[in-house]
């Protein structure tokens, strides 16, 4: 029960959304970030995740029990009951919420709940069945983690913050239609209007090759704002090239080939390089300039 409990907030996802949380962490202007500060955000991180994964394992019940990449899932094999599923991810979800509210600040738990009712009402309920460009606007989910760990030490949230939320969100598309191509016949099966179902494999390997030409020059945001230096530029231009040579080979593919695969696992990769990269930029003592004042306040609340 207690694996099929953990197999619930899907461990391995959430691994990805940690470093993209904590490494803001280290980006702002308020120094480094306390050992107590980062454990508790990837705490409370962790809980809010996997309570959202929890809740959208049991709103996709249905739907996974068809098809093969989820079909053993917990709650579509059976081991665990679909109500205990949303109880378990309710309550992850606000044990997060209080965990937030205490020991970081109150910005920080409001915006890692918007991240949960962003990921469980208006992506899993709402746009993964009814559209095409369900992970375009669904994956907004995924491009909250930075600004909640930006939160947690500047208890605001700056235009870098909106940056990195920006650089995610233009991410997915690319990252996950990879996989849409990979497993289309699941999702046709299963009624789900991902766009290789719907409008082809072509003009999803052209879409993907779009976000991506939109996503590099993005990249280079933090540095030209002066936010991250010429260490930084240089890591994203090259890891941006690799994903860029990929689009560009599997379109010039006529079917699916293992290209998608190697793409989609790359793509994993190249968001963790590029999170890593600033901060090993924002260590290195050279190569920067002083940063524009972008600073884009939303509110601020007492820190405890």
């Amino acid at each position: 029960m207690l694996a099929d409990l953990i197999a619930l907030t899907k461990p391995r996802i959430i691994s990805l959304l940690l470093l993209t949380t904590i490494a803001p962490m280290f980006l702002t202007d308020q120094g480094l970030p306390s050992a107590a500060l980062v454990g508790w955000v990837a705490l409370a991180g962790y809980l809010m995740a996997g309570g959202a994964n929890a809740v959208n394992m049991w709103f996709d019940r249905d739907i996974d029990v068809q098809m093969a990449r989820t079909k053993t899932r917990p709650v579509p094999s059976g081991r665990v009951p679909p109500l205990a599923a949303l109880l378990f991810g309710v309550t992850l979800g606000a044990v997060a919420f209080a965990l937030f509210w205490t020991f970081v600040n109150p910005l920080t738990a409001w915006l890692a709940l918007a991240g949960f009712l962003f990921y469980t009402l208006v992506y899993t309920i709402w746009l993964k069945r009814s559209t095409p460009q369900n992970i375009v606007i669904g994956g907004a989910a995924g491009a909250f983690p930075p600004l909640v760990g930006w939160a947690a030490m500047a208890n605001r949230i700056d235009l870098a913050a909106i940056y990195l939320f920006a650089i995610i969100f233009y991410w997915t598309p690319p990252h996950f239609w990879a996989l849409a191509l990979i497993k289309r016949g699941d999702y046709a099966r299963a009624g789900i209007p991902m766009l290789p179902v719907v409008r082809g494999e072509h003009h999803t390997k052209i879409q993907m090759l779009g976000y991506t030409m939109l996503l590099i020059p993005l990249t280079l945001l933090p540095t030209l704002s002066g936010h991250q230096g010429i260490v930084y530029s240089i890591a994203a231009l090259a890891l941006g090239g690799r994903l860029l040579w990929y689009c560009v080979r599997l379109l010039r593919e006529p079917e699916v080939t293992p290209t998608a695969w190697r793409m989609y696992k790359y793509s994993l990769l190249y968001l963790a390089l590029l999170f890593v990269a600033m901060g090993v930029d924002r260590a290195i003592p050279f190569g920067h300039r002083a940063p524009a004042p972008t600073k884009l306040e939303l509110t601020r609340a007492e820190h405890h």
